[in-house]
């Protein structure tokens, strides 16, 4: 039999382990989520909207279920080989880009006017000509993406680069440390937090990437499948096929946050530890 004080000790641990304000902070973004598809839905029936103009949740639910995992599945295979695609090559010529920057002031003078030309160029309209240029397939697909996503990686790692303790450089040098040691246990561990800051953005600018290069040329992907629905009047499939690309962009976004978690997780604000 317990005693009194044992009781109040355990009801005090229980108290603490539920935490209603922290519990309202976790459920808080779900619950306003629930809120705005039943606002949406009542709306919809409420002024009984037709489909073409604004779908209720429950017609682009139906209308997505009524296409087929299979048909849903190839246009997402499509879109994401070339998102991962253009997003890995402006990883590999992002870096040493921006090492190449930060090592010679000549270059970085030479070559960053012209990094902001070309960010600088609306992509949307340069993006038919790159197609005619480099023929049908994937690779006019990949370089749209990749102009879209590389930019933030050059930025954010010369950054990173560049706020590198001078002291620490002087020290390295003193040692008699190669360039290449500098950058690589000095500088770069520097850059790993803005770094993967880009990461985080380049890859939803990825998506975009792809869904802009289906919709200049393209024969599956769901930028193409959004262009063909709404061309008839499908609004509700174009609905789903967006909700996807959503999805898509956000689970992206959570992995490249999970993978600096798990492989540096030094670099991260003490309180995301």
């Amino acid at each position: 039999m317990s005693s009194p004080t044992t009781s109040a000790a355990k009801s005090s641990r229980a108290m603490s382990a539920f935490n209603p304000r922290q519990a309202a902070e976790r459920f808080a973004p779900w619950l306003a989520l629930v809120a705005l598809l039943l606002l949406w839905e009542g709306a919809c029936r409420l002024f009984e909207l037709p489909d073409f103009v604004l779908p209720s949740p429950s017609a682009i639910a139906q209308a997505a279920w009524q296409l087929g995992i299979g048909v849903w599945s190839e246009h997402i295979w499509a879109t994401l080989r070339v998102t991962l695609l253009g997003y890995a090559l402006s990883i590999l010529i992002g870096i040493p880009l921006a090492i190449v920057l930060t090592s010679s002031k000549l270059l970085s003078r030479t070559l960053y006017p012209l990094l902001v030309i070309v960010q600088s160029t609306p992509i949307v309209a340069v993006a038919p000509i790159i197609v005619v240029v480099m023929g049908a397939g994937d690779l006019p697909r990949v370089f749209i993406t990749f102009l879209i996503a590389f930019f933030p990686i050059v930025v954010s790692c010369v950054t990173g680069l560049l706020a590198t303790p001078e002291e620490l450089i002087e020290l390295s040098r003193s040692l008699g440390a190669s360039r290449t040691r500098e950058y690589r246990n000095i500088r770069l561990p520097y850059a790993i937090p803005h770094l993967f800051a880009a990461l985080r953005i380049s890859i939803t600018l990825a998506v975009i990437g792809a869904v802009v290069a289906e919709f200049v040329a393209a024969e599956k992907g769901l930028g193409y499948f959004i262009n063909f629905a709404t061309s008839m009047f499908q609004v509700p499939q174009a609905f789903a096929a967006l909700l996807l690309l959503v999805v898509i962009s956000l689970t992206l976004f959570h992995l490249v946050g999970l993978t600096q978690k798990l492989l540096f997780p030094w670099s991260l604000p003490k309180a995301q530890h």
